[in-house]
């Protein structure tokens, strides 16, 4: 079959993207590490990969064009380049590991950041770190590396984005532009890896609907609902994608 047609996958893929969506559009923008770790419990990781980096560049347009201007200047002069050289490092590690390989990789990533937001909730806020080039950049290049291998490049950004404390709307749309960019920078390296075939391209077709609704969905979220219990769902979602993956990366 050239689509997908597993129930299981787009049981998954389903709530996994619209989150996503949500994330995009400013609100919890952790859950934009969701869709690659629940497609992955059926499909190998650089094909979920693939179906993903289509959606989130649909994605990206509605949320580029809600935020756009907004971000922080001074941020993004250092973590736009370190960025871009992170996705041509990961590149070349996606280019040559295997896919259960790149599976425990993603798993453990992943359950790195539900330990790190976990961690991060516990010990309070601490006060506002000062802007700097080389943490930045060093946060910004690992970024792009795990966002090329499985577009879990949240965690790494925000250990340095986090404790800038910056505006909530400034915070977000430096975020949202920020993973906008290397977004579409990833579709070169993707491309020359072969991964953009028929059955991914029509799967993520398939799927597209939900992306204009999660991104609106979560501008308006951003604006009107406490993100608390919208963190729980995500970190214990991922946590059960994370143990799949580490467990079918590394131990089945």
């Amino acid at each position: 079959m050239i689509l997908i047609t597993d129930p299981l996958f787009y049981a998954l893929a389903i709530p996994a993207v619209l989150l996503t969506a949500i994330g995009k559009g400013g609100f919890a923008g952790s859950a934009g590490g969701l869709a690659v770790p629940a497609m992955a419990v059926v499909l190998p990781v650089p094909q979920a990969a693939a179906i993903s980096l289509v959606l989130l560049c649909a994605m990206d347009l509605s949320g580029l064009k809600a935020w756009w201007g907004l971000w922080d200047k001074r941020e993004m002069r250092v973590i736009i380049p370190g960025g871009i050289v992170g996705v041509g490092l990961g590149a070349l590690l996606l280019g040559s590991l295997s896919p259960q390989m790149v599976a425990g990789l993603l798993g453990v990533i992943t359950l790195g950041f539900v330990a790190y937001r976990l961690w991060s909730t516990r010990r309070g806020l601490p006060p506002a770190a000062p802007h700097s080039v080389v943490k930045g950049a060093i946060c910004s290049a690992a970024s792009g590396i795990t966002s090329t291998l499985a577009h879990a490049g949240a965690p790494p950004l925000q250990i340095y984005m986090l404790p800038r404390r910056l505006p909530r709307a400034t915070f977000a749309a430096t975020n949202v532009v920020f993973f906008g960019v290397i977004n579409y920078v990833k579709l070169v390296p993707y491309g020359m890896l072969g991964l953009f075939d028929w059955t991914n391209l029509l799967t993520s077709l398939v799927l597209l609907p939900l992306c204009p609704i999660g991104v609106h969905l979560g501008i308006w979220m951003q604006k009107r609902i406490p993100e608390a219990l919208f963190y729980r769902i995500v970190v214990w979602a991922l946590l059960a994608s994370g143990l799949k993956l580490v467990w079918d990366g590394f131990i089945a």
